[in-house]
């Protein structure tokens, strides 16, 4: 990485935002404001890309500051990222890795993520077959799977548009609604710095 001595100004026409949750890999994006990102008929995500090119972290800001610059997508944030972790107990406050034991809190959490995992830990196994339904080697089912169970579910391909929610589903709606419930959600959308 190269760093530069001269410092750029800061821009006037959006305001920056960055933070701990909804800049996360760990989030959900609206296909229409994925469509916004791509197609930029405001030529604000485009304006971002350039700002963004030669800065650290770029990825932590880009999208929480088009999202919270965008009039028709600023009032949709839910500023949490969904995800599951446990952090350790020393003062860095960093997440433990998590194992079989806390499947169980895990999947109750509802949440859709989780971090971190120990390479071929079998917890990873069992969140393929129980919460997935996935074999070893094979792809998750879904609505696009038609063939049959016994042959091999996805050997014949249906509409990939086709959602067929499980109990996952369930769960994750019920911490969604959780969150929008929350008397302080409308006051920790799009905070500046």
């Amino acid at each position: 990485m190269f760093h530069a001595t001269q410092r750029r100004p800061l821009p006037t026409s959006f305001k920056l935002f960055t933070g701990l949750c909804f800049c996360s890999s760990f989030s959900f994006l609206s296909r229409s404001f994925v469509e916004h990102s791509i197609l930029g008929t405001d030529n604000l995500p485009r304006i971002l890309l350039m700002y963004f090119s030669n800065t650290m972290s770029s990825i932590s800001s880009y999208f929480p500051t088009l999202l919270c610059n965008s009039p028709q997508f600023n009032r949709t944030v839910i500023n949490q990222d969904l995800q599951y972790k446990i952090l350790d107990q020393s003062f860095r406050q960093e997440p433990r890795a998590l194992n079989s034991t806390d499947f169980d809190a895990m999947i109750k959490s509802g949440a859709a993520f989780a971090t971190e995992f120990q390479p071929d830990d079998p917890v990873l196994d069992r969140i393929d077959s129980d919460v997935l339904g996935r074999s070893p080697g094979e792809i998750v089912p879904g609505g696009w799977c038609l063939g049959d169970p016994a042959n091999g579910t996805c050997s014949v391909w249906g509409d990939a548009n086709v959602l067929r929610p499980g109990k996952g589903a369930a769960r994750l709606e019920k911490r969604i609604v959780e969150m929008l419930s929350n008397r302080r959600f409308r006051s920790q959308q799009c905070i500046s710095d």
